[in-house]
């Protein structure tokens, strides 16, 4: 186990530390931060300091204190601790290979739980400690707009939690800039529907738009002003700045990702993380557990132990089964969707049907609304569903390592989840509307037509769904569950078991302790899926949502002093471990921001009316505006062409001779009846031609910045480079100090053994003499020898056989 210590510094050493330290990419940024810092008499720095792996040969290196308790830091001692309790034996039998480890003690139910205590207690009013100091100053909803104390947050619980909140922090941030934008978008849109010429033609009552029926024999013709207010809100989110939006949150994704590298490897450097290597890690408990009675064992060639191992023959039909459940798993999400798709519909029937105005004039956006918040509730349930198979399944694989497991359970629990709350939305986007057909010539699912379009296009439907989910889902999913329902869960346990609470007095600190939250074993997963699944509903459908970033922002203000609440206030405390980074999640978010280019171009090109306007504008208009462009988007139908069953019952004496329907056909009585018109393969390849250049831009530019914008900045990379350098010499000057004296001390011993020696052979020469005794030597020796009151010389030995902590001891030589 490698654990990293102070090193001892000389005055030169110590003035290469304070000298611009901790200088990261936000330098320019720290005048604007300044009123959000925290009050530093308060809470502390904690300075950045010199160390290398602890060795006991060498200890002359490390900076160690008079106490020396306090060698080791309590974040320490506890990883110390955890390591030893995960690995000694409870057993003298060595051919039980299952029975080591506290995990295995507590599934076999000798212990109820093993967690490291709290620093005293949370409340103000307690004793100071550090527990206390990280309430007030940081999970406290005072500290809303105040910066989080990472170095004492990673002092707490260590680098692996520190380092999600310092992500967390850094993403919150990040999403300033993208709220403001998204806000400003949102804002143009409101601002500029008075002034559109679509909208001012399309809400004008004198150009009589008569429009084909929305449903089959119940429904009636209708004019297109009444879907007036419909356009009027699509046009908040269907306008030019739309595409600008879109190209801006793509650079803000690339841009934030480059730059949390940057921020990564300045926390790596401040936390001594830069060198950080993991160590060969031992088998989980759980895998020796399950193969405690297998023949099959080999030598891991690292360690040179015996351990038993999956052979491949069984290993691939276990993959196979998990992998057959993955698939079964994803095609319920996908037959939920179309349960949905079935619901709405045989909704908007229904609703058309009604003999009510308000019902039957408003029934596309009711089914919208109704459907979205079914879709909320599947997926709330599926959620729950996936976690616990996910969980099963990669318990069945049989993981090694914890690493594995850990990256198997997350690809399996993102996989499924991506699925779960993108599905819906993908249909909407780039599904729905899509194949309908045209008047006359309906296709048909479960019987019923396929839902269409509103007059103001689907876009506006989108941005309900997505406006449903993402925020019912950070309200109820993120803050009631996670939060709220632990603590009512807590209470009514207390009051059933009639346990007291926390903070009484009564009880010693592992009691109180054991009244909290126990930890789960994926600690910090959810977090992080969590803020992916946020991540992806910025970047994959932002083009039809602009206030997502805003929603996103004002929800992670509060998800950090939330989860800083449950990890201080209502949790066990967790064993502080480290790690170098955020692990797998980056690589995820990298492809989340790839697939969020492809999905806005699509949006914009096929979703919205962006290109056909722009088309219109540039190819057909007669002056360079939108003018005329509702009667040139609009194709007739002749009504006679109706099949039967299908013509509207309220036009018996077939009053209406057309009507009209978004499409580029030809007329009824042109050569090609209700054929595609040249403009519909123009507006097609228009669009595809946008997607094209829309994303080669967009990946091009991400191209650019990733050059532009180096992985270390360049004065931390001078920084490390001078940490290795001043380590260096630290080493080589401590060791020449130490060979010098040794040296020096072998010349004094070699001149006592030369000095020796002489006198010996004197005494030889003498004694054949028979004058030794006579001789001024042999009365300077008695005389030496009676006089001598001086004690033997003292030295420090570390005790070897302590495996914990180092122990000092005076020995005699």
């Amino acid at each position: 186990m490698k654990i990293r210590l102070p090193m001892k510094l000389e005055g030169s050493e110590k003035r290469v530390i304070q000298l611009n330290l901790w200088e990261v990419v936000t330098d320019c940024f720290t005048y604007l931060t300044k009123p959000f810092e925290l009050n530093h008499d308060a809470v502390p720095k904690i300075p950045k300091i010199f160390t290398c792996p602890f060795s006991r040969d060498k200890q002359y290196l490390f900076d160690i204190p008079e106490d020396k308790d306090q060698f080791f830091p309590k974040r320490v001692r506890i990883q110390i601790v955890d390591y030893i309790l995960r690995r000694k034996r409870f057993t003298n039998d060595e051919h039980d290979k299952a029975d080591f480890g506290i995990m295995k003690m507590m599934s076999d139910g000798a212990y109820e739980g093993a967690y490291p205590l709290h620093d005293g207690a949370w409340k103000v009013s307690a004793e100071p400690n550090k527990r206390q100091l990280l309430y007030t100053h940081w999970a406290y909803w005072r500290n809303v707009g105040k910066m989080q104390p990472l170095d004492n947050i990673r002092d707490y619980f260590g680098e692996k939690i520190a380092l999600y909140f310092t992500w967390l922090g850094f993403y919150t941030f990040m999403l300033v800039p993208a709220a403001i934008v998204g806000l400003v978008v949102f804002l143009y849109g409101c601002f500029t529907i008075p002034n559109n010429i679509f909208i001012q033609e399309l809400c004008d009552k004198k150009n009589n738009f008569t429009m084909c029926p929305l449903c089959d024999l119940r429904c009636p013709y209708w004019q297109l002003h009444k879907s007036c207010y419909h356009v009027s809100v699509s046009h908040i989110i269907d306008n030019g700045a739309t595409v600008f939006f879109a190209l801006f949150m793509a650079m803000w994704s690339t841009l934030f990702l480059e730059f949390w590298k940057r921020q990564q490897v300045s926390v790596q450097y401040k936390w001594n993380l830069t060198n950080f290597e993991l160590e060969e890690e031992p088998p989980r408990p759980e895998y020796i557990a399950r193969l405690a009675t297998s023949n099959h064992v080999k030598v891991n060639r690292i360690t040179g132990t015996k351990e038993p191992y999956v052979p491949l023959v069984t290993r691939i039909p276990v993959f196979l089964a998990s992998f057959s459940t993955m698939i079964f798993l994803v095609f319920v999400a996908l037959v939920a969707v179309v349960g949905v798709i079935a619901y709405r519909a045989a909704a908007v029937s229904a609703l058309y049907l009604q003999d009510n105005e308000k019902i039957y004039k408003n029934a596309s956006m009711v089914t919208s609304a109704t459907a979205a918040c079914i879709n909320l509730l599947i997926i709330l349930v599926l959620n729950v569903v996936y976690q616990r198979v996910a969980v099963i399944l990669t318990d069945f694989e049989s993981h090694r390592t914890q690493t594995d497991y850990d990256d198997s359970l997350t690809f399996k629990l993102y996989a499924l989840q991506f699925v779960n709350y993108y599905a819906s939305i993908f249909y909407i986007a780039f599904f729905k509307g899509r194949f309908v057909g045209r008047p006359g010539a309906y296709r048909t699912i479960f019987g019923a037509r396929q839902e269409e379009c509103p007059a103001g296009g689907c876009l506006i439907e989108l941005f309900i769904q997505l406006a449903i989910i993402m925020v019912g889902k950070q309200l109820i999913q993120n803050n009631l569950v996670e939060v709220i329902l632990p603590i009512v869960k807590k209470k009514v346990m207390q009051w059933i078991k009639k346990e007291p609470n926390e903070g009484h007095c009564g009880e010693s600190a592992w009691k109180k302790d054991y009244h909290l939250q126990p930890l789960q074993q994926n600690l910090l997963f959810h977090e992080y899926l969590e803020m992916c699944l946020q991540f992806g509903f910025l970047t994959i459908f932002v083009s039809a949502f602009p206030l997502a970033p805003l929603f996103a922002l004002l929800n992670n203000i509060m998800e950090i002093r939330l989860d800083a609440s449950k990890f201080v206030r209502q949790q066990r405390r967790p064993v502080p471990d480290r790690a170098q980074d955020i692990g797998i999640w980056h690589g995820i978010l990298y492809a989340v921001s790839y697939l969020a280019v492809i999905s806005n171009a699509l949006i914009i090109a096929f979703t919205s009316d962006f290109v056909p306007r722009l088309v219109y504008t540039m190819s057909y208009s007669k002056d360079g505006t939108l003018t005329g462009y509702i009667n040139n988007s609009l194709s007739y139908f002749d009504t006679n062409d109706f099949p039967a069953g299908a013509k509207p019952d309220s036009d018996p004496l077939n009053q209406t001779q057309l009507c009209r329907y978004g499409s580029y056909r030809h007329a009824p009585w042109e050569e090609d009846k209700y054929g595609f018109t040249e403009q519909y393969w123009h507006v097609m390849a228009a669009k595809i031609a946008f997607v094209a250049i829309f994303e080669n831009v967009v990946f091009i530019a991400r191209s650019i910045i990733k050059w532009l914008v180096p992985d270390i900045p360049r004065r931390l990379r001078e920084k490390i480079h001078q940490e290795a350098y001043a380590t260096n010499e630290i080493l080589l000057k401590t060791e020449l100090e130490r060979a010098r004296g040794e040296t020096a001390m072998m010349g004094v011993m070699m001149s006592s053994i030369a000095s020796a020696v002489g006198d010996n052979v004197r005494k030889r020469d003498l004694a054949v003499n028979g004058d030794y005794e006579r001789s001024s030597s042999y009365r300077n020796a008695v005389n030496e020898s009676q006089s001598s009151t001086q004690p033997p010389p003292q030295v420090h030995v570390i005790n070897p056989y302590n495996d914990t902590l180092p122990r000092y001891r005076d020995t005699s030589v």
